[in-house]
């Protein structure tokens, strides 16, 4: 037989799943152990206690003789006589005892005869008169023999099994109790819930936040109130309405401040999260985002424990109705017809059950308890049914504390809630806190501010190439509080910072006039767009969709500055939002860097404001250009990487235009460059990076053009035309295949910086050094086998390219080229060794005049 400890083992869970056993599946518990109890106790019971005793039923009148042996021991003979013939027939049945054996215990085992008594016997009778009871002449072993076929053949089976019927249902209500604990694919979400609600209840981060985000209009606040002029200095009074300020928490240099719902009077190690317990929390935040996503999307812990409560349902009817019929067949009292006569003698025997009342009162107990376990099982499917258990709702949690961005959960996920809530609310109370974004922002925040301390921030800060001290940030959780005590800061880069938030600290930052948002949707507090839109005069904008662009960038009415950076195709030009700069009408300068098919005719709305006007695409063919014809005012326009074939006729009507860059496109041919007489401010023409074959001659006609770019092209000749261009300061040939250089460059007396690197460029012509304002010369990867002496004339040459050439020597003369050093001479090793010692002396020599490259 099991013990109770084995059995009892069938129903061990881990402690910790009492968080998920509400009072029904406990009190279940209890009655099983109570049920296994009967079980062990009525099957004990059975194996140490006599089944039962059968005695034979007398039909005749009994007829003993017994006859005592000289030797002193006695014969007893029976002879009975057959009722099934009519013959008799004598069977002799001698048993031989010892002479200490009493007579009376002899006569007891003698059997009936049907002979008549003698007259022995009767003085035998009379002698042992005293004695009571009948002679059924049965020995022992006859008896126990029939003792224990009449209990297989008498007794009633329920009385025979009942214990072990009880052991096993038992078994079967424990196992359907704790199957949603065993089951693999339930058990792994079960044992990952209860650790992490662990956690989350023991995290002091989840009793930090609960504590300063409790219900603003409570007693226990209202009271706190009364009292708050006694509060530390580091702990904030205020108290504010709906969600809490965007400007909290923070960390400032007297001390940590919180502004919360609920004022706290805390000692200060409880109100500063060390750095191991805000590494714990940000864990615990991961973890319950990546559990709820995979529970959430199945219902099967709820649909097992619905299961197995309907089995459970159903074994107890089942129990109840087959039970209750065979109450009344447990009895004391047995009659039994073995149909052994031919071995005892008798046919009928009444039979003793000597256990029946103890078993009948262990029923009724069995019964009482299956009841009261049924009626708990009905309660549980009531209970199941009632209400929507595979959703959770976190009002009152959202009610309570100032995280009102709690969401509701479905699924598997709410059915664990659901059964912690019947075990301890709050519980899930404190579970709630890892669900809130608002909770997780500020424990980014509070991190945040521990690591980035205002001296660490002071160290990133650098300064940029128009000599501004400039911040960058990159992936961080947040924008650190100490970023807005640097007040001499020019420019703030926040990059991949999804939760940045601009305080209203910023107003502090008075030199602040340039923000970059790379992928960063900012959000900002009403003081601080105040600030920005009275100051901010240039912003970066970087992003993926046109939904990460702020709304609050359109409302800057002051800036003159603004890049955009990210997909604004075709699709998506709808939703551009671009009709919003409308506002900006200050705005000088619009960069957008894109993959447009068209300029949004949205955009002309600023378009007489704007000054430049930079486009670049990733290879999208720009189309429709017409609404450029309306940027009267436009100075500068570049087109970059636009798929362009020939020179948009739009341009020609920008009369203001100063510049124009049309870098990595597709033109071939610039026959209409003749309409660019009409724009009398051109100075500055880029067609470079494109499939230019040839140069027309009208373009003598632009007549102020100080540069021009034609590198990376594919001209093999320059027309003497271009040399006409009086006023040309800039010549970028580079990159093309011309052979030779015209003597016609000598025209270009204002001419500072040629470059003709990567062409097949085998002589230099004596005219080119009557240029004599050079300032810049690139000759490099040509095939110039010698510099001429009169390189010298160029007093004013700062740089020389001449490596990748045929060159053996260069020029002593080089030393007469005053402004010249080695910095600036790009030529192999060997080439500068061939000149004469004085000359590297001069080249290597430092100079403090100033120059610039002018480019």
């Amino acid at each position: 037989m099991f013990t109770l400890a084995e059995v009892a083992s069938l129903s061990d869970i881990q402690p910790t799943y009492r968080i998920l056993k509400p009072w029904w599946d406990v009190f279940m518990d209890y009655l099983a152990v109570v049920m296994l109890m009967v079980a062990i106790f009525a099957g004990t019971m059975q194996l140490t206690k006599d089944q039962v005793v059968c005695l034979p039923v007398l039909q005749s009148t009994v007829n003993s003789k017994v006859q005592p042996d000289t030797s002193g021991k006695a014969d007893f003979t029976t002879v009975e006589t057959t009722t099934g013939q009519e013959e008799a027939s004598t069977r002799t049945v001698s048993f031989r005892s010892a002479p200490t054996v009493p007579p009376d215990i002899l006569l007891s085992r003698a059997t009936s005869s049907q002979y008549p008594p003698t007259e022995s016997g009767q003085e035998l009778k009379k002698e042992q008169k005293d004695s009571s009871g009948r002679k059924t002449n049965l020995d022992f072993q006859q008896y126990v023999f029939i003792n224990q076929m009449c209990y297989h053949l008498a007794l009633p089976w329920y009385s025979k099994y009942f214990p072990y019927l009880v052991l096993i249902h038992t078994i079967i209500l424990i196992v359907s109790s704790n199957f949603w604990f065993k089951y693999p694919k339930t058990c792994s979400k079960i044992e990952h819930f209860v650790s992490i609600l662990g956690k989350c209840f023991e995290s002091p981060w989840t009793t930090k936040a609960l504590s300063e985000t409790a219900c603003e209009d409570s007693e226990e606040n209202k009271q706190r109130l009364t009292g708050a002029q006694s509060l530390p200095k580091y702990v904030s009074t205020s108290s504010d309405e709906g969600s809490p300020s965007a400007s909290t928490p923070m960390i400032t240099k007297s001390g940590f401040k919180f502004s919360a719902d609920k004022p706290m009077i805390e000692i200060p190690s409880v109100t500063i999260l060390d750095k191991k317990d805000g590494e714990q929390a940000k864990a615990l935040f991961e973890k319950v985002r990546k559990f709820r996503a995979h529970v959430e999307d199945s219902d099967l812990i709820y649909k097992l424990y619905v299961g197995q409560t309907v089995i459970k349902t159903v074994k107890f009817i089942f129990i109840l109705c087959y039970t209750a019929n065979f109450v009344n067949t447990i009895s004391f009292e047995h009659i039994c017809n073995p149909k052994v006569e031919h071995l005892i003698g008798y046919t009928q025997f009444e039979c003793t059950h000597n256990m029946a009342y103890m078993l009948k009162k262990l029923l009724i107990s069995y019964i009482s308890l299956i009841c009261v376990y049924g009626f708990i099982c009905l309660y549980t499917l009531f209970w199941l049914f009632r209400i929507p258990l595979k959703e959770y709702s976190f009002e009152k949690v959202r009610e309570e504390s100032s995280f009102s961005d709690i969401p509701d959960v479905k699924n598997d996920f709410a059915f664990l809630l659901h059964m912690v809530d019947q075990y301890d609310q709050l519980y899930s109370k404190r579970f709630g806190v890892f669900l809130s974004e608002v909770s997780e922002n500020k424990l980014r925040g509070i991190s945040l501010n521990h690591e980035w301390t205002y001296e660490k921030l002071r160290q990133h800060v650098s300064r940029n190439a128009q000599d501004k001290q400039e911040l960058h940030l990159f992936m961080l959780s947040g924008v650190p509080d100490a970023v807005f005590d640097l007040t001499d800061l020019d420019v703030l880069k926040l990059e991949l910072i999804p939760e940045a938030k601009i305080t209203a600290k910023i107003s502090q930052m008075t030199n602040l006039q340039e923000l970059h948002l790379y992928h960063c949707p900012a959000k900002v507090e009403q003081t601080a767009f105040s600030f920005l839109r009275d100051h901010l005069r240039c912003l970066h904008v970087k992003f993926t969709d046109v939904a990460e662009i702020p709304a609050w960038v359109y409302l800057l009415k002051t800036l003159r500055e603004l890049y955009l950076i990210g997909n604004l195709n075709s699709e998506n030009n709808k939703m551009i939002g671009l009709e919003s700069l409308r506002e900006l009408r200050h705005l000088k300068i619009l960069h957008v860097k894109s993959n447009l098919t068209k300029i949004p005719p949205n955009i002309t709305d600023v378009a007489p404001h704007l000054t430049k006007l930079v486009i670049h695409n990733d290879g999208t063919k720009l189309v429709v250009l017409n609404s450029l014809k309306k940027m009267t005012n436009v100075a500068e326009l570049e087109l970059q990487n636009c798929e362009l074939e020939r020179i948009p006729h739009a341009i020609f009507s920008l009369s203001n235009l100063q510049e124009l860059d049309l870098k990595s496109n597709s033109i071939r041919t610039i026959e209409e460059i003749i309409s660019f007489q009409h724009l009398k401010r051109l100075t500055c023409l880029k067609l470079w990076h494109n499939k230019i074959v040839s140069i027309p001659s009208s373009i003598t006609h632009i007549k102020n053009l100080e540069s021009l770019y034609l590198s990376n092209n594919k001209l093999e000749t320059l027309p003497a035309a271009v040399f006409n261009l009086q006023k040309l300061r800039c010549l970028d040939v580079s990159y093309n295949s011309i052979a030779v250089i015209p003597v016609e460059i000598g025209m270009l007396q204002n001419l500072q910086h040629f470059h003709i690197t990567g062409n097949k460029v085998d002589v230099l012509p004596k005219q080119l050094f009557k240029c004599v304002k050079l300032r810049t010369l690139s000759l490099g990867q040509n095939c110039i086998t010698s510099i001429p002496d009169k390189v010298s004339q160029l007093l004013q040459l700062t740089y020389l390219e001449l490596k990748g050439n045929c060159l053996d020597r260069l020029p002593a003369t080089l030393g007469q080229c005053q402004l010249l050093r080695k910095s600036g001479l790009i030529v192999e090793d060997h080439l500068f060794d061939t000149l004469p010692s004085e000359v590297k002396e001069v080249l290597n020599q430092d100079t403090s005049i100033p120059f610039a490259n002018g480019i």
